[in-house]
């Protein structure tokens, strides 16, 4: 079994896209900004000035154009190497801090928003895969990404918790708590970067509320 270590730096490299497909890959996202679910390989040739066939050929067909889309705007949050051997509870907690803050940076920006919409109003449609891509490069990728991190907090000591992926679900939940239903909904959060940063932090020290080592101070009696 891979060690935590290495589950880590093999997130770097989830989906990898040159520089040309990048250019392509934005002007889908800006496409599903402006024009919500009418997204075509039509359409995406003429925004991003490229044929049709190219884009068979990287992308396979519309469905394997919004995983790479999806994925492309997932890889905005990722999580720095870590050493297990060296690592103490600042450098975890400032890892924890910059994870949650990339995160609601990109929760909260008008791509991620224009996503999420476009997934839960194809929801009901049997044709449509764009949910479960949505949940398996966003949430399940998040998931992917920082566990890793939980477990080599727990193993150098700064962690206490039996089950992983019910730290990673409470860190979630204090992290997008209720903005993110919020903006899908159309409040205007309009989180700027000082706010998300004092959000990120909160979010981590509440974390560390419920999952910090406890030192257990032995009886008197």
């Amino acid at each position: 079994m891979p060690s935590a270590l290495a589950a880590i730096q093999s997130q770097v490299s989830e989906a990898k896209f040159s520089k040309r497909q990048q250019e392509v890959l934005s002007a889908v996202l800006n496409l599903i900004v402006r024009e919500g679910g009418s997204l075509t390989m039509e359409r995406v040739a003429k925004s991003a000035s490229c044929s049709k066939e190219t884009l068979y050929k990287w992308f396979g067909d519309r469905q394997g154009l919004l995983t790479a889309t999806v994925q492309w705007q997932a890889l905005k949050v990722q999580v720095s190497p870590l050493d297990g051997s060296t690592l103490d509870e600042a450098t975890l907690m400032s890892t924890l801090v910059g994870f949650a803050r990339d995160w609601l940076a990109v929760l909260t920006g008008d791509v991620s928003i224009a996503l999420n919409r476009m997934a839960i109003s194809q929801a009901g449609s049997a044709s449509s895969g764009l949910g479960s891509i949505v949940l398996k490069n966003g949430p399940f990728a998040m998931r992917r990404r920082l566990l890793p991190v939980l477990m080599l907090g727990r193993n150098a000591g700064h962690l206490e918790f039996k089950d992983g992926d019910e730290a990673f679900s409470c860190f979630f939940g204090l992290v997008v708590r209720d903005i993110q239903i919020r903006v899908l909904l159309g409040e205007d959060v309009s989180l700027d970067e000082a706010q998300i940063v004092r959000e990120a932090e909160a979010a981590t020290r509440q974390f560390f509320a419920l999952y910090g080592k406890k030192i257990k101070l032995k009886s008197t009696k």
